[in-house]
């Protein structure tokens, strides 16, 4: 028949999305963000001269890429979240070619594009996961997504640093964009569609004030978003502060990279911590890690630059168990969210990450004025301990 067509036989061979789906996009789209996370601040650092002027871009960066985030339903509605899903890791790519042209333009214009592209990803991706994983399986399939993750964050930083101090700037961002060709590559392969049988209603508003006052109404969502904003909080001061620490402590950038590597190797250890979540309840388990991470920070504070590596070494511990968090505080999300406005709600979830990259730059520029470095530990375990409380006394132990 002249209308019948031949689809490629290869196409008919792709398994339908599973958790290992999810975990092998996010895992290839780590790589991306992963290369140059240490080497922005370092190369920041290297423009301003200052760690608070650094805070201070930072914090514009931030405010900026807030907005772009809560208007991402929109984008979604208006063009799906396939296309929405490739503008994001077009961004990272875009994103290096501001990077090396070595300004204070170009620095912010691509932490700009680097901050809206993971937006972009961040949203579409949760979404698939919300379609196609069932909410039994969320704390599986979550931890596998942060342990697969470990060979991108582990040796992506040094890899980073390692290329930006011997071949320059071009290597160092040129492999971002490569990373980032690939991760299109493996993502139109998996051909991921949306879920219409529970497509946003109709009659929902999509105006993004709109959406953070029913966020704010839903006292799971909000509790969902504290505990994502407390360890993401850590994860920006230890990805920001981290290089720059061992940098200003006279231990070098190859320091800061191998920190940076060192941390992030311990998420191999997120399928343990989902073990645990399983076995002791994710309240018990997401309290004790927020309680261990204020100490963990207090006690970094505290050693500061007369020890530089005991202060790494206690960084490191503080990591591992913001790992549990990674595995498990996510969950509180998905499985509170209502079907018919995932989009929106996706979207203000999101700004968790926004709001982390904003305020604790904006804080620590404050804190900064007044003391050293070792102030920013401190300061941050602060936030550490209240999300401990707050965990332990709202967190349903059914979870």
């Amino acid at each position: 028949m002249a209308t019948h067509v031949r689809h490629p036989i290869w196409l008919r061979e792709v398994r339908p999305a599973g958790a290992r789906t999810f975990a092998s996009l996010y895992t290839v789209e780590s790589f991306a963000r992963a290369t140059i996370s240490s080497v922005i601040p370092i190369q920041a650092y290297e423009i301003l001269q200052s760690e608070q002027s650094v805070s201070v871009l930072y914090t514009v960066v931030s405010l900026l890429g807030l907005s772009v985030t809560l208007f991402m339903p929109m984008l979604i509605r208006r063009f799906a979240r396939r296309w929405v899903y490739t503008a994001g890791a077009c961004l990272l790519a875009i994103g290096s070619l501001f990077f090396v042209t070595d300004t204070l333009f170009g620095q912010a214009l691509g932490m700009l594009c680097r901050v809206m592209g993971a937006s972009a990803l961040s949203i579409t991706l949760n979404l698939y996961i919300m379609d196609h994983i069932r909410k039994t399986e969320f704390i599986r399939s979550e931890s596998l997504r942060m342990a697969w993750s470990t060979f991108a964050w582990t040796g992506g930083p040094t890899l980073g640093i390692l290329l930006y101090t011997r071949y320059g700037i071009y290597a160092a961002h040129g492999a971002v964009a490569v990373f980032a060709l690939i991760l299109l590559a493996l993502f139109w392969y998996y051909r991921l569609s949306d879920n219409q049988m529970i497509a946003a209603g109709r009659s929902r508003a999509l105006n993004p004030i709109s959406n953070i006052g029913r966020f704010i109404a839903q006292p799971r969502l909000r509790l969902a978003w504290l505990i994502a904003f407390g360890r993401s909080c850590y994860w920006t001061t230890f990805f920001v502060y981290g290089p720059l620490f061992m940098v200003i402590a006279g231990e070098g950038e190859v320091a800061g990279g191998l920190l940076i590597s060192a941390g992030n190797a311990l998420l191999f250890t997120a399928i343990y911590w989902g073990r645990a979540g399983k076995r002791f309840g994710a309240r018990a388990t997401i309290a004790l890690a927020f309680a261990a991470m204020g100490v963990i920070l207090f006690a970094a504070g505290w050693v500061s630059t007369t020890a530089p590596l005991i202060t790494g070494a206690l960084l490191l511990c503080g990591a591992l168990f913001t790992i549990a968090i990674d595995a498990l505080g996510s969950t509180v999300f998905m499985r509170s969210v209502h079907p018919y406005e995932r989009s929106q709600m996706a979207a203000v979830y999101r700004t968790y990450l926004d709001f982390s990259e904003l305020t604790p730059p904006m804080v620590y520029s404050i804190v900064l004025a007044f003391f050293g470095l070792g102030s920013v530990f401190a300061t941050l375990g602060l936030l550490m301990v209240g999300c401990a409380v707050v965990s332990w006394r709202y967190v349903p132990k059914s979870m």
